[in-house]
């Protein structure tokens, strides 16, 4: 159903494809994999009409295709959920779906029931049930996901590319989408799915394309590959194991962060952990189940109802964030791009915000010497892949923009540091680096706090592991009983006390 042959595209002097292939046929969902930066997203703008190769043809059907916008794409059947969400936050979902393809009546006028009723249609296809009438902006990531396939499916699409669809679904809605995906591979949909979870690959599809550094490597059945094969051809390289090796508890480091009667509701369950000089703590738990806005709470960003909190001994109150900076807390958080970075923005800027009063040359002035230097110093500490401090974050991949983001905080001397879903959107050789980041920090004396939603990470990286259920911490795990049965157990039936 679509054949690209020889596709390049240079942006400027930079040749960022160079000449590549890739096969979808109808009634199957091909694996299109590779690291960030190798690719994949440039390629399916280029399937979709937003940008324009610069060699190469595309055929639909087997005749030659080429669309001058997304719109002409839309036409000819082709479909994109783009992996940053494309959606107008002040818009409703309804309002959101059919932009640009509103459903009219015979006076011309909006059909506002006839939007509503096939908006409904879809997302009960997805066994999806979401407000309707409130603006984007008041969904969650999750329900904002859908809402984007749904914007999709509503186009009846032939060709449907989904890049990233679930990174920010709990396992659950990850298995309704999967269940629509067989349906339209039954109807004979050419699905394009784009994903770093290798787990799902061998789920959910049928063939794989890689494509590293822009280039084509091959393709192949999912059953005649291994997992280890296709990290091999993603990478260019073996990775032995993605996670470093735990160090020995140490029962006499200090306590740098202890958390006492934090409860985030009037009526909710209460919480304590603490977090020593050289661990990794983990949280983990179900989506919704506290994990952020326990971080948040004790930050002062998020509203509780009450909380104890005690810094190296002494007690202490954070109004919100700002005040966590000043006592040496650094938050990464989930988003990286809408609330860690401005992406707009130059490394060097990036990495200098919150630590301008470092820089200060008297009253006025500002060294930017030693600003650049502190900059490329930290960039060397996390080993940030750019063509230098002036590169726009932008311009960088997933793994290197999250580094940009641990490079402000050591530039700002942090001692504990906070990763909310460290390595989401991160393919797999960046996220050996990220681990290894984190090991090395921890040697050094930091104290981390890790949330994750992904087991295998939580079980590989973290020293103790606080599993969140309904609000608040349920269990706390450590040594060999962190497994992924002992945390489910905890995080599906663990019993939470409640006090008034």
């Amino acid at each position: 159903m679509l054949a690209l042959k020889d596709i390049r595209k240079s942006f400027g002097p930079i040749e960022v494809l160079h000449g590549v292939d890739l096969e979808v046929r109808a009634g199957e969902v091909h694996a299109l994999l590779g690291e960030n930066g190798a690719g994949k997203s440039t390629l399916m703008k280029i399937v979709s009409g937003i940008i324009q190769p610069s060699a190469g043809t595309i055929s639909i059907d087997g005749q030659d295709r080429r669309f001058a916008n997304y719109d002409e794409a839309i036409a000819a059947g082709v479909g994109i959920v783009f992996q940053e969400f494309s959606l107008i936050p002040y818009l409703t979902a309804v309002e959101n779906m059919f932009l640009a393809r509103e459903i009219k009546n015979r006076l011309g006028l909006l059909d506002r029931r006839a939007m509503r009723r096939r908006a409904e249609e879809i997302l009960k296809k997805l066994e999806v049930d979401l407000p309707l009438d409130v603006p984007i902006a008041r969904l969650s990531v999750a329900e904002q996901q859908f809402v984007e396939i749904a914007k999709a499916l509503s186009l009846d699409a032939r060709i449907l590319v989904l890049d990233e669809p679930t990174a920010t679904l709990t396992p659950s809605e990850t298995e309704h989408l999967f269940k629509v995906m067989r349906e339209l591979r039954a109807a004979g949909v050419a699905i394009v799915f784009i994903s770093h979870h290798l787990e799902e690959i061998f789920e959910i599809c049928d063939r794989i394309t890689v494509l590293r550094d822009g280039e084509y490597v091959g393709s192949c059945a999912v059953a005649d590959v291994t997992t280890d094969q296709l990290v091999e051809m993603m990478v260019g390289r073996r990775i032995e194991n993605s996670f470093p090796p735990k160090p020995l508890p140490n029962p006499a480091a200090p306590v740098v962060l202890e958390v006492t009667e934090l409860q985030l509701r009037r009526g909710g369950p209460v919480s304590s952990f603490q977090l020593r000089a050289g661990e990794i703590l983990g949280f983990a738990g179900l989506v919704g189940s506290g994990r952020t806005e326990t971080v948040l709470s004790m930050l002062g960003e998020y509203p509780a109802a009450r909380c104890k909190l005690r810094i190296d001994g002494a007690e202490r109150r954070l109004r919100d964030p700002a005040d966590g900076l000043m006592h040496g807390i650094g938050l990464l958080p989930e988003s990286r791009k809408e609330q860690g970075l401005i992406t707009s923005f130059s490394i060097l800027q990036n990495v200098s915000l919150n630590n301008y009063g470092k820089y200060r040359r008297g009253h006025w002035f500002i060294d930017f010497k030693k600003e650049r230097a502190c900059t490329e110093t930290a960039m060397d500490q996390v080993r940030v892949k750019a063509q230098g401090a002036a590169a726009r974050v932008d311009t960088l991949s997933g793994g290197n923009q999250q580094k940009v983001v641990i490079a402000r905080w050591l530039n700002h001397q942090m001692r504990v540091l906070i990763f909310d879903e460290p390595t989401r959107g991160i393919d797999v050789g960046a996220k050996a680096e990220i681990y290894q980041l984190m090991r090395d920090f921890t040697a050094q004396g930091f104290a981390i706090i890790m949330i994750s939603s992904e087991l295998t990470e939580v079980i590989g990286m973290s020293d103790r592991v606080c599993v969140f259920r309904s609000g608040g911490i349920v269990a706390t795990v450590e040594g060999s009983a962190i497994t992924s049965e002992e945390i489910m157990t905890h995080a599906t039936t663990g019993k939470v006390h409640h006090v008034a």
